[in-house]
């Protein structure tokens, strides 16, 4: 099957398939290349999402209909979509309309969205509390920086939506803090000037993060209360 045995992943290929006739097997991949996916895409499809082949014929034409009607995404981001995050085929049509409601209602334009979608489908899977409190946190609103919150630009997360999936208590939060102590330090200039490009803060592993923002500086003591401030957040 092209997994490794002592995977998850192969248990739940195995579960996926098992009670599945090949004729059953047959007709799905064939409906998958009537969509217009190659027997390749759905082989790596299953790869992804073995549950992709457990998905009706009904459900999987219904779910690709919607997705044309409601005008997010053309037919072929569709497929570009499906073979990039196949779970993407299950999610249902409600947790959809809810993440673009979410989503316009926080200000992002429907191009945005496209954009989001097309390069973190899995936003649309995030549940709207949990979106819009990391947008409100990592979002600067009338240009007035607050102390709870940083003041990125909307297209910032729009341009990575991967961030809205990382943890606020183990990623999000350790990082901003720190920045927010350089800033009250004058370290990243003052309060009026641009934060650095979230992609450099949230993006990156903990090790480059290190290297940029705490580990850079000759002060030993400044270095060290960096550290504890990254510290402390991550475990709390």
């Amino acid at each position: 099957m092209g997994f490794d045995p002592t995977t998850s992943k192969f248990v739940e290929a195995l579960s996926a398939v098992q009670g599945l006739s090949e004729k059953a097997i047959e007709e799905k991949v064939n409906f998958y290349k009537r969509l217009g996916f190659s027997v390749g895409d759905v082989w790596e499809m299953f790869k992804k999402c073995p549950v992709s082949l457990r998905l009706s014929v009904k459900n999987i034409a219904q779910r690709f209909e919607f997705l044309k009607k409601c005008g997010v995404l053309e037919e072929d981001e569709i497929l570009s979509v499906f073979k990039k995050s196949p779970e993407f085929i299950g999610y249902s049509e409600q947790k959809i309309t809810n993440s673009i409601e979410t989503f316009l209602c926080l200000g992002f334009s429907k191009e945005e969205i496209v954009m989001m979608v097309k390069r973190f489908p899995q936003c649309l899977d995030i549940s709207t509390e949990t979106v819009k409190k990391k947008t409100k946190f990592l979002v600067k609103k009338k240009n007035k920086f607050r102390v709870k919150k940083m003041r990125w630009p909307l297209k910032a997360v729009a341009s990575h939506p991967q961030v809205l999936g990382y943890s606020m208590e183990k990623r999000i939060v350790p990082r901003c803090n720190v920045l927010k102590a350089l800033l009250s330090k004058g370290l990243l200039g003052d309060r009026d000037r641009k934060l650095p490009e979230n992609e450099s803060v949230l993006v990156c592993t903990d090790e480059d993060f290190l290297n940029r923002f705490v580990r850079n500086h000759d002060d030993n003591e400044l270095v060290a209360e960096l550290m504890a401030i990254f510290t402390r957040d991550c475990s709390s």
